[in-house]
């Protein structure tokens, strides 16, 4: 009997999704490069399900019913084009490859010319959730035509993580949107994660709370409408995990250099060619930069000391307003993520539905929150909203709380604990509200070294200034004979 779904590559994400498939229907066929990897998932975690080992890719590809539709799961760059050149002579027009790892858009866009021209078709799809996700139910954004998608509706709506209102995938646009989204997703992702470790390294250090002090404040802010939310959950029972050879809470034995494997960087490039601002992912990337120089900051704390003791007011009310600039801090890093998807949808002509992205991201993903049926709901009462810091929700929430946002800002800065993505998220609020901002003297100076030139808000007209003939004369503004 033919199979009804194939998967290629059977590290964890593979096998999780191969087994998410099996489970809930579909028979599978599977493949890996090498067979020792195919046989011991056969023998441990596929025995008795309706699972096919395959040990080629001719007779991989034989194995599955037509039109075959084959999931890859390698890693991205050239081991995805690699594979997609050693199926391409065994397929049938109508077949499909779906590129399910995390690869870059513009990746994606080439693949789906190139594979639609020949008439065969390809899917490439974000998915996060890690390995729990993959096995129990994932987010999913899958790009590409409308026709391909079709196709596979069926099964990834039921593989999809399901939430209230729904499975947690939807057609996301043409090309590369789904990567796009992916790329942009992992973006805020970083965003949140600094966030709280920042918002972590306040209390700890500020305030000198232990392990289960942290634990018992994470898992009360976890009941919050504003900050429940999977990363949230996770962290409170991180400070619950004692290593057992030291006796010791283990995050204080982890290593602080924080690795990362390129989407973040990717969306910082694609928001700077976009001339989109996003300083709260911009700061996150930055901070595991930064924390890469492990070495250089072991030194250099020796060296350049300071100091600034431990805040002295009500720890309460600290806690308190930590949690008011978390919440407004997150707010900020998910307006500029989606004001990013906006600029791309205009750009790459994605035809992006907001709201509909921010509602398959409630279940199954990483950045999985409640506070994001208020952003679905926000775009969904206005697919036109600029920003989201103008949805009355988020301006009010903002407004409410911004005095002990700015506190807890201040008192950052006394005690010398860096808050980089705090900050970020302060300076793109302020800023955005501003009516007026220095880069009028920007454009001055441009037009002074350069003959840049400069518009006037006074009159209509494009201007340039011979700054340097200026006489004392023309100094003096305002004075009469």
């Amino acid at each position: 009997m033919a199979q009804s779904f194939g998967v290629i590559g059977l590290a964890v994400m593979g096998e999780n999704l191969a087994l998410n498939v099996e489970r809930n229907g579909f028979p599978v066929a599977v493949y890996n490069r090498t067979s020792e990897k195919t046989d011991l998932f056969m023998k441990e975690r596929a025995q008795g399900k309706n699972v096919k080992a395959t040990y080629s890719l001719e007779e991989f590809v034989q194995s599955l019913e037509r039109p075959r539709r084959i999931l890859v799961m390698v890693k991205a760059g050239k081991p995805v084009d690699a594979v997609i050149e050693q199926l391409k002579p065994l397929l049938d027009q109508g077949d499909m490859i779906i590129d399910g790892g995390n690869s870059l858009y513009q990746d994606t866009d080439r693949r789906t010319a190139d594979l639609e021209s020949t008439g065969l078709r390809f899917i490439g799809m974000g998915v996060s959730g890690g390995e729990e996700g993959a096995l129990n139910g994932p987010s999913m954004m899958p790009g590409g035509t409308k026709e391909a998608y079709d196709e596979i509706e069926a099964i990834v709506t039921k593989i999809a993580a399901q939430v209230d209102d729904g499975p947690c995938v939807t057609y996301i646009g043409p090309k590369g949107a789904g990567h796009y989204v992916k790329t942009v997703h992992n973006g805020i992702e970083y965003g949140d994660m600094q966030l709280i470790a920042e918002a972590y390294d306040l209390l700890r250090n500020a305030l000198g709370l232990d392990h289960k002090q942290l634990h018992q404040v994470f898992s009360e802010w976890n009941t919050t409408d504003e900050l429940d939310s999977f990363l949230i959950e996770i962290t409170a029972n991180i400070f619950r995990y004692v290593d057992a050879d030291t006796h010791k809470p283990l995050v204080d034995l982890i290593m602080d250099s924080a690795g990362q494997k390129g989407t973040g960087r990717w969306t910082v490039v694609s928001a700077l060619e976009l001339g989109i601002p996003i300083p709260t992912m911009f700061a996150a990337v930055n901070a595991r930069i930064m924390s890469s120089y492990k070495q250089e900051r072991v030194a250099a704390s020796k060296e350049l000391t300071a100091d600034v003791g431990k805040y002295e007011g009500d720890p309460q009310e600290f806690i308190n307003k930590v949690r008011d600039a978390l919440y407004c801090s997150k707010i900020c890093s998910y307006a500029q993520g989606m004001a990013l998807l906006s600029a791309a949808s205009k750009e790459f002509d994605y035809n992006l539905n907001l709201s509909e992205i921010a509602r398959i991201w409630k279940g199954g993903c990483i950045i999985r929150a409640r506070f994001l049926n208020k952003i679905k709901d926000a775009f969904k009462q206005n697919p036109n909203l600029p920003n989201l810091l103008l949805a009355p929700e988020f301006k009010q929430s903002i407004l409410d709380r911004q005095s002990a946002w700015r506190e807890v800002l201040v008192t950052a800065s006394k005690l010398g604990i860096p808050a980089p993505a705090f900050n970020a998220s302060l300076d793109y609020f302020d800023s955005y509200r501003r009516d007026r901002l220095p880069q009028n003297l920007t454009q001055a100076q441009r037009d002074y070294f350069g003959a840049h030139t400069y518009e006037r808000v006074d009159k209509e007209g494009v201007f340039h200034t011979e700054w340097t003939t200026v006489d004392e004369l023309s100094l003096q503004v305002g004075t009469t004979d």
